[in-house]
């Protein structure tokens, strides 16, 4: 074989290797640019803030970010800790917290979202001073939920509480007119209202919209003061993910002012951004 056939054959070699090193490394810097944020299943409003954040993500960013939906709060932090879906955005910090503190996992916020101040519905009332006595008024049952619901309805002046940050209807010590507080499902609260026996019910505000509640129609209103940042929803990640910059720019894709004003557009004032809150 001549020198130069040599020469051919092993420059045709150069380039078929050089093209399956840049194969392979284009591809898995794709694959680092793939994400996907655990959700909870909500209304075609939030699918549309995503698909905003989704949006950013590709064109400013070159990121492919995906949501799985989840239909209640105990999948998404397993899936995050399985490796499942690489973050999500569904929880405040003291449901992180006893998360953690229960499953022994390592999940923590990587930024503010928004809130949701938890609301009191009734069917029943126009004013939460005309329940009667022995009402019952349904609350969700998680933990974090369940001492949420039970300090608004203490807030709202229908019983009085221990001072206590994981309240039950055992932590009550004024109950005027022996109201029976009953701990459900979360997702079970809103279709509880059709029962004639339930007087009130305390719900999540992604179980209302999905209920098809008037928002607007909640006879009380959590405040959102110092007190209430602790409920601030975020985007959580894995511990050792923390500093991963793929994962802050999803973020910086969802804290924009498209966000904001889809946000107020839809929710009004049932659902705050507070990624800018003055704390």
């Amino acid at each position: 074989m001549s020198k130069k056939a040599n020469w051919i054959i092993g420059g045709i070699a150069v380039v078929i290797v050089a093209g399956a090193i840049y194969t392979f490394g284009h591809g898995s810097k794709s694959q680092s640019k793939t994400v996907t944020i655990g959700v909870m299943a909500g209304s075609k409003e939030e699918d549309q803030i995503w698909d905003a954040a989704i949006k950013t993500a590709k064109d400013k960013y070159g990121i492919t970010l995906k949501t799985k939906k989840f239909t209640d709060y105990s999948q998404p932090n397993k899936a995050l800790a399985d490796g499942d879906i690489d973050l999500n955005a569904f929880q405040n910090y003291p449901f992180l917290a006893n998360w953690n503190k229960t499953y022994k996992t390592n999940i923590i916020s990587i930024g503010d979202t928004w809130t949701t101040p938890l609301r009191l519905y009734s069917k029943s009332y126009k004013k939460t001073s005309e329940f009667k006595t022995g009402d019952q008024i349904v609350v969700p049952n998680d933990v974090t939920n369940e001492n949420r619901g039970i300090h608004l309805l203490a807030e709202a002046g229908l019983i009085k509480i221990k001072d206590t940050n994981t309240a039950t209807p055992k932590d009550i010590t004024s109950n005027p007119k022996k109201l029976q507080i009953t701990p459900i499902d979360a997702s079970q609260t809103a279709k509880s209202l059709d029962d004639p026996k339930i007087a009130g019910a305390v719900i999540n505000t992604n179980y209302a919209i999905s209920a098809k509640l008037d928002i607007n129609s909640a006879i009380y209103v959590e405040g959102l003061n110092k007190d209430s940042e602790q409920y601030f929803n975020f985007i959580a990640a894995n511990k050792k993910d923390k500093n991963n910059e793929t994962y802050k720019k999803v973020l910086k894709s969802l804290q924009t002012a498209e966000t904001k004003r889809l946000v107020k557009k839809f929710y009004g004032t049932a659902e705050i951004t507070v990624w800018d809150y003055k704390k």
